[in-house]
């Protein structure tokens, strides 16, 4: 009797050593070769699950945004308004390995998707996700149609992709500490707003 195999379980195994593997090694380092290896199969074995380099990676981003996302559902899915964009922050700034290693990937990742629409139109997806998230947030925080409120969640936004370019590139000027500091300035300011009303 033939051996059951299952595709997608053996897809996402073959993800999970990539992200590790871009995340301890770096991008430009990643061969199929080496990569087949790693994951335990045959030069050539991994043409049965992604027929190319660039399908493994497209996949290997989705599935870091997809943990991320859902440990942001755990963190922030029954919370509102400030609380909820807080626990959303600490999901996506690199405060432990975990999170500095995605943070590594997505570095890679973006620099790869400046010059193919299919990985940019992925890093799309997640950041309208984002987006949608603190747009609900930010109502409940500071009533509907707040003249700041794009602003705010686009400035949030770009300090957390900053802060994950920035532990990569610059590590010992953005610490744990000094994150969450950064992280406490963005959480002040909205707390004004939300004042202000």
């Amino acid at each position: 009797m033939p051996k059951i195999v299952d595709h997608d379980q053996r897809r996402r195994e073959i993800v999970e050593v990539t992200w590790r593997f871009i995340a301890r090694e770096g991008i430009a380092k990643l061969n199929l070769r080496d990569l087949a290896a790693a994951a335990g199969y045959a030069n050539g074995g991994l043409k049965i699950y992604f027929p190319t380099k660039d399908a493994i990676l497209a996949a290997t981003f989705t599935y870091v945004a997809e943990s991320t996302d859902a440990r942001i559902e755990r963190s922030a899915g029954s919370l509102e308004g400030l609380a909820a964009i807080e626990a959303f922050a600490h999901e996506v700034l690199p405060l432990d390995e975990l999170r500095r290693d995605e943070a590594r990937v997505a570095v890679h990742f973006w620099h790869l998707a400046l010059g193919d629409p299919a990985l940019a139109e992925a890093n799309a997806r997640t950041m309208q996700g984002w987006r949608d998230a603190l747009d609900a947030w930010l109502e409940q925080l500071l009533g509907a149609g707040h003249p700041e409120a794009s602003a705010a969640r686009d400035a949030l936004i770009n300090f957390l992709m900053g802060a994950q370019a920035g532990s990569v590139l610059d590590e010992q000027a953005n610490t744990v500490q000094s994150l969450l500091e950064q992280l406490e300035h963005h959480l002040a300011g909205l707390s004004r707003l939300a004042e202000a009303r």
